[in-house]
């Protein structure tokens, strides 16, 4: 009977005998492709007593195997993370699964430690339902808004919602990497019991969005928001001893602080828990984009892997810059765009 360890192993052979029939993949060949040697592999496709691979090598299964393109030049080399389309990233991402799974079996954990992070985070890869949730604009501002009235034959629902470009941005992307998943979006009133215990989304701080206040409340986060707007001092993030403001001059916004944080949904731990918070709507902004732009989230997506590998739960603290009024999105991989991160 084949045990856990061999069915790795087949699926490991599998890959390099029968992923591309027309190319014939050696054990050699895939051992330099890879940086390690052929008798490693050799024991690793053990039919009898093989090697359980440790993860990020199964990683780098995962990036050579899921894309025809590894075959290049006469070559056999994978690509660069940021290199691979939407679609390579998401096949990557189910051959990672399916070969962690098994290496799960065959060392007995059913458990399974923390991974690194996704190669796209915004791919759940689950098909369970995703709650966006952005705080409602305060009525002071409704009241100097058109559209927002429900009598209104003209209501706009989503005029109501605070961090719109954010949502707009967000929303389109996590539909797109999850299609199978029903998403939601949702202002605090709005929110049901089953939104909470999804996979949930939090976009804007504590000023506008109680769901973000009292989920940071649940967490020990060792970056904290501070803002008092009635007494006209700056806000800030509080972290690591140092206060970390926002940039204005003459009232206009030149550089804002935004926190990137990825960790278990404390209202359902086999959920996820998201935030994207700035000082101000374009840091908000800035931190969604981080993962969405096409120039930086493929950058941004490897360096969390890399930085947080194992790790339950994560946060970046960076720098958003802001040019004619636009948010430019960071680049994690300059140490400059950070300010605080953790675990350390």
């Amino acid at each position: 009977m084949e045990g856990s360890g061999q069915a790795l192993a087949r699926r490991l052979r599998a890959l390099r005998t029968q992923r591309w029939p027309h190319s014939r993949i050696s054990q050699e060949r895939l051992a330099r492709a890879l940086g390690v040697s052929a008798p490693l592999i050799s024991s690793f496709e053990s039919a009898k007593d093989p090697k359980t691979p440790r993860p990020a090598r199964l990683d780098a299964y995962a990036t050579l195997f899921c894309t025809e393109r590894s075959l290049r030049d006469g070559d056999l080399r994978p690509l660069a993370l940021d290199e691979l389309t939407a679609e390579e990233h998401h096949a990557r991402e189910e051959l990672r699964r399916e070969l962690l799974d098994l290496r799960a079996a065959a060392v007995g954990d059913t458990a399974r430690a923390p991974e690194r992070p996704a190669a796209n985070l915004w791919d759940f890869g689950d098909g369970n339902q995703i709650t966006l949730v952005c705080a409602r604009l305060p009525p002071t501002m409704l009241a100097r808004m058109p559209y927002v009235e429900p009598d209104d034959p003209d209501y706009i629902e989503l005029y109501t919602y605070a961090d719109l470009d954010a949502l707009f941005e967000l929303h389109g992307h996590i539909r797109a990497f999850n299609p199978g998943s029903e998403v939601r979006r949702r202002t605090p009133p709005d929110l049901e019991p089953d939104d909470l215990t999804a996979h949930l989304v939090l976009l804007g701080g504590i000023d506008w969005n109680e769901i973000t206040t009292d989920v940071l409340k649940r967490l020990d986060l060792p970056v904290e928001q501070v803002t008092d707007w009635e007494s006209g001092a700056p806000p800030y993030f509080l972290a690591g001893g140092e206060r970390h403001c926002p940039r204005l001059d003459g009232g206009v916004l030149y550089e804002d602080v935004a926190l990137f944080y990825r960790g278990p949904n404390p209202l359902n731990r086999k959920r996820t828990l998201t935030i994207c918070n700035g000082m101000y709507g374009r840091g908000t902004l800035g931190a969604v984009r981080a993962l969405t732009d096409t120039r930086f989230r493929d950058r941004n997506s490897a360096f969390l892997r890399e930085r947080f590998a194992g790790e339950a739960s994560f946060g970046v603290l960076s720098r958003v810059s802001i040019v004619k009024g636009l948010a430019l999105t960071p680049d994690w991989t300059q140490k400059e765009s950070r300010v605080f991160e953790w675990p350390e």
